[in-house]
């Protein structure tokens, strides 16, 4: 009973934050839960039971509907969250593409780095970039609890984005009650391509430590020693770093802070050494040009992560970690890497919403239509989370029963159906209409549409100083 109670509140709750079109975009969102197998096309929903509307109905909603993402992300964060390491929420952060590589009349597109199986088949595509929040669950699995979700422009600083993004959601997690002054800080991991120690810097306010990856070639220092007092003070410009670290060059590496060794399922046997109080040597450049002041120093713990084997007996190449965490003991660095495993649950909810729930297969002109689609497939992807302890195993003759607690997201779509007829829907029912005389045939359309370039929109900034003419 509390489970769907749950269910219908959320539901309920979903429909207020519907503003415009709200019976439509209510109903696409049963029929997304409810449709038979994975979804191919926007307008194939409209031939669901469950979608009482026509087509132009449906694409009218997406194109000019509207949904309060504020007032959803609030809702979202209102919901009980599961937590890892003994009470600890762990959020994990990840960029996806939606890629539309021919839509050259689709605004604000940016260049979206595709992988390909090997380095020398990556590329760069034209699409909208999103950027997910989701809280992890520990064990194996594959589901995460979808919190945020927000596209970055082009124009836009993709680290200075990512800050306002979880400072949004962890405002609404302390609003909901999640965190409260004394409680363990929240655990947030990041993959490589994201700048850990600005993050860190930028959310120091906030009761987080960040986990990322970094790339193996980097160089960071250690803490400088405190003088000795039998030693004379030198002179000239005090010292601000230590020793470099090449995180490539083992002979420059200093004696680890820790040691530690635990046994995995998946990987094997892992291995992890700390380095603590290390930080990378900034520059007035890039991100940190405009500055002001000198450049602050962000000290964390260094981790090296080796595992014994891939899944698949495939060789492993070590990993290396920055958290932002210092003065790590042993069991601090066993609960960073073994927080950071469990970010590639997150990827596993984005196959699923693009695959399943055919999150990027409709061909949308507008961003802000897209933004709406986006929204409505994390209230489908939520539903169905709220909907795991309701289900029944509808397995096909081929697949292995597996108890409640274990089904995957799609095994638990299979039988939504059964659980939307006995909730009710706040939906109103349609009015009986006729629809409208379109183009008069044989009348092409006569408003091209504008075409937009991919990226940044470069402007030419007024003359150097090397334009300039010498003057006296």
């Amino acid at each position: 009973m509390e489970a769907s109670d749950r269910l219908r509140g959320f539901r309920g709750e979903l429909y207020g934050c519907l503003g415009r079109r709200a019976d439509e975009l209510f109903e696409l969102t049963d029929a997304l839960l409810c449709a038979d197998g994975p979804v191919h096309t926007l307008v194939g929903l409209c031939l669901a039971p469950e979608h009482r509307r026509g087509h132009g109905a449906l694409y009218d909603a997406v194109n000019v509907g509207r949904v309060d993402a504020e007032r959803l992300g609030r809702a979202l964060a209102q919901l009980p969250l599961t937590r890892m390491f003994g009470g600890r929420i762990v959020l994990a952060v990840d960029a996806t593409a939606w890629l539309r590589p021919d839509a050259e009349t689709c605004p604000e597109r940016g260049f979206c780095h595709v992988y390909g199986r090997t380095r020398e088949s990556d590329q760069f595509l034209p699409g909208w970039p999103y950027q997910l929040v989701a809280a992890l669950e520990s064990g194996p699995t594959s589901w995460t609890a979808l919190l945020d979700a927000r596209r970055l422009h082009p124009a836009e600083d993709a680290t200075a984005v990512t800050a306002e993004q979880l400072r949004a959601v962890v405002d609404r997690l302390r609003a909901a009650g999640h965190w409260s002054p004394g409680d363990p800080p929240m655990l947030v991991v990041l993959d490589a391509g994201y700048d850990v120690c600005r993050l860190a810097y930028l959310l120091a306010d906030l009761p987080l430590q960040l986990i990322g990856r970094i790339r193996a070639d980097r160089v960071l220092l250690t803490a400088l020693a405190p003088l000795r007092p039998d030693r004379p003070r030198p002179t000239g410009r005090p010292r601000r770093h230590g020793a470099a670290m090449t995180l490539a060059d083992p002979a420059s590496w200093p004696q680890p802070s820790t040691r530690s060794a635990r046994q995995t399922d998946r990987y094997g046997r892992a291995e992890a050494l700390s380095w603590d109080r290390m930080h990378p040597r900034l520059t007035h450049r890039g991100a940190w040009a405009a500055h002001p002041g000198r450049l602050p120093i962000v000290e964390g713990t260094l981790l090296r992560l080796q595992v014994e084997h891939l899944p698949g007996a495939r060789a492993a190449k070590p990993i290396w970690l920055w958290t932002s965490a210092l003065d790590a003991d042993a069991d601090a660095v066993v609960r960073c890497w073994q927080a950071y495993l469990r970010r590639f649950d997150l990827e596993h909810t984005i196959r699923f919403a693009k695959q399943v729930l055919g999150w990027t297969r409709p061909k949308l002109r507008a961003p802000a239509a897209a933004d709406r689609w986006t929204w409505l497939i994390i209230a489908a992807h939520t539903q169905l989370r709220l909907a795991r302890p309701l289900a029944h195993d509808l397995r096909r003759p081929w697949e292995r029963p597996l108890p409640t607690e274990r089904l995957t997201p799609a095994r638990v779509r299979r039988g939504f159906r059964y659980l939307h007829a006995k909730t009710p829907s706040p939906a109103r029912a349609p009015k009986p209409t006729h629809p409208g005389p379109g183009r008069p045939p044989g009348v092409t359309n006569r408003r091209r549409a504008p075409r937009y370039d991919v990226g940044k929109n470069p402007t030419r900034a007024a003359a150097t100083s090397s334009e300039q003419a010498v003057k006296g």
